[in-house]
């Protein structure tokens, strides 16, 4: 079915690299020299990287100050989050923000701003400090280094212009254990962290920075990174309160990524204490007014019997406008024409499933977007078109995209929900996981919770234009409050798809549950899939008893986002 590949696409969104404009120029071109000897005379050497996508052009991210209040998921603590503004790609560091943000809000309230704005004595106020450093050698305040070498807050320092803290304090290494070696461009394609090897890709040719380790007493590996000829050396590395992160850990994510280490270390900075718990999720997807109510009920039945609570994504309204399925003849079926399909929704709530809704139809118009018109199959909030390499291409809002118009579409849903007799959802899904910016926050206003993942773009943060076709997307291996104000239950596994589609691959039960085994790494975390009823429920009972088997114990949204 061709639904699965849009879902493919959007699962793992579109991937940035952390781009080097051209315009760098470090102090030490040749990349010589002793930094352990004299840190403070260089900056490291890092030739001009590949620009990002095409459709992402540079340009600038705004300055102004934002706070969000999180809804302290775990403790309470409040996060400072700093982020770079200067140089070609500098909207880079405001998304990478965003995605910084939307982590620390499972911990608590944050604030973000650019780094230029910092002033004396700020991050007393704060339980702990994320600084994104995305841009070679931005000029960072004093004010700011300082109050980093002094302070005893947690400090996590994201790849670039650690060299420029090394500087201020003129003896790092002694005081530290370690510094800044020099930007290692192996092809790493894996980070070794708790013991558990998470995938890395090697399209990111941004670099890593390497280090030497001078008192080992004093400075740790949190994680490796393994290069091909299988010598490691720190992707991460803590002394102290300062943890600095080699990379950039947003680039170029997929499900089985070095992300989830980052993830993870979020907890040492922000909730240390927390106790080991690893919780499951599933959802059924895609189930409209042509469901088949036999594939429903089955589902129903086996999940009951392994006492698997579980959601179901419901769209009310089915549209074929093309006739792409029925010879040409337009097609148009509501929930309150599909008694059947009614019935087996209410057996599915006895038997412990929640509805939530995905959509209104789960298309766009009488036009393709980009298949064939066809509910479950198209997009329904965001444009999109299959380009000549048969890869499926982000457009930008539809045109008639405004907050009424978004409104309108849930209020229609709703009405659709109630006229079958059936109790309104809660929790809102968006088809294929895309939405403008203004149709984030209409959900989150009129609904809340949202249950999948997010599109990012500049200017959210910082409170200039929306960017829409410069787009960043965003998993999560535990529930946050994100950019937009609603809580978010995770899904972050993806789902069965038996061949490929758009340069997607296949993804078996085999791979959900590798993915799961490495989301293990996550303390307290969720691991959440989908699922197609019409596929064979052998895939199915494999996922769900191969997590069981694991150690993962399956529970429902509204359990996530309590506790």
């Amino acid at each position: 079915m061709r639904r699965l590949a849009l879902f493919a696409a959007a699962l793992l969104m579109v991937e940035l690299m952390t781009p080097t404009p051209s315009t760098a120029s470090p102090a030490d071109p040749a990349g010589h020299g002793d930094p352990v000897a004299s840190p403070s005379l260089r900056a490291p050497a890092r030739p001009p990287a590949s620009r990002p996508h095409e459709a992402l052009v540079p340009g600038p991210a705004g300055p102004t100050r934002q706070a969000r209040t999180g809804p302290g998921l775990a403790t309470g603590a409040h996060t400072l989050v700093l982020y770079d503004t200067t140089g070609p790609y500098a909207w880079l560091g405001e998304v990478y923000a965003i995605q910084v943000a939307n982590l620390a809000s499972h911990f608590g309230p944050w604030t973000a701003h650019p780094v230029a704005g910092y002033v004396t004595g700020e991050l007393s106020g704060y339980d702990a400090v994320v600084y994104v450093g995305s841009t070679y050698d931005e000029p960072l305040p004093v004010a700011f280094l300082d109050d980093v070498l002094a302070t005893t807050v947690p400090v996590v320092w994201l790849y670039d212009n650690i060299w420029q803290l090394t500087a201020r304090h003129g003896a790092f290494a002694d005081a530290y254990g370690f510094t800044w070696r020099q930007f290692d461009f192996s092809a790493v394609a894996q980070v070794r962290y708790k013991g558990t090897t998470l995938t890395r890709s090697t399209l990111n040719d941004s670099g890593i920075m390497d280090y030497v380790v001078t008192d080992p007493a004093r400075a740790h590996s949190l994680a490796d990174a393994i290069r091909p000829d299988g010598t490691a050396f720190p992707w991460a590395i803590r002394s102290g309160h300062l943890t600095y992160v080699g990379e950039i850990p947003f680039s170029y994510v997929c499900h089985d990524d070095r992300y989830l280490a980052f993830a993870d270390l979020m907890f040492d900075a922000l909730a240390p204490a927390t106790a080991a718990r690893h919780r499951a999720l599933v959802r059924i997807e895609d189930v409209g007014p042509t469901a088949n109510p036999r594939d429903l009920k089955a589902v129903a039945d086996y999940l009951s019997r392994r006492r698997v609570p579980f959601a179901v994504g419901v769209y009310p309204e089915y549209r074929d406008p093309l006739g792409a399925n029925t010879g040409g003849v337009p097609v148009v079926k509501r929930l309150r024409d599909a008694p059947e399909v009614v019935s087996a929704l209410r057996y599915m709530q006895s038997k412990g499933g929640v509805l939530i809704m995905h959509g209104y139809t789960h298309q766009y118009a009488a036009v393709p977007n980009p298949y064939n018109g066809v509910s479950g199959d198209d997009f329904e909030f965001f444009l999109s078109h299959i380009d000549a390499d048969d890869y499926v291409r982000y457009d930008g809002p539809v045109s008639e995209d405004s907050a009424a118009w978004a409104g309108a579409r849930i209020d229609a849903g709703y009405a659709e929900f109630a006229a079958a007799g059936l109790t309104r959802p809660t929790i809102f899904e968006f088809p294929h996981y895309a939405g403008s910016a203004t149709d984030y926050a209409v959900v989150a206003g009129k609904v809340g919770p949202r249950y999948d993942r997010g599109l990012y773009f500049p200017g959210v943060l910082s409170g200039g234009t929306v960017d829409h076709g410069r787009i960043v997307g965003q998993f999560f291996p535990y529930p946050v409050r994100d950019v937009y104000g609603s809580a978010v239950v995770p899904e972050n596994l993806g789902n069965v798809s038996l061949q490929e589609y758009n340069h997607n691959p296949p993804r078996f039960p085999a791979d959900i549950l590798a993915s799961a085994r490495r989301n293990l790494v996550i303390r307290d975390g969720v691991a959440s899939f989908f699922f197609h009823p019409y596929l064979a429920m052998t895939y199915l009972r494999q996922i769900v008893e191969g997590m069981q088997s694991m150690g993962y114990t399956f529970v429902s949204a509204s359990t996530v986002l309590s506790s």
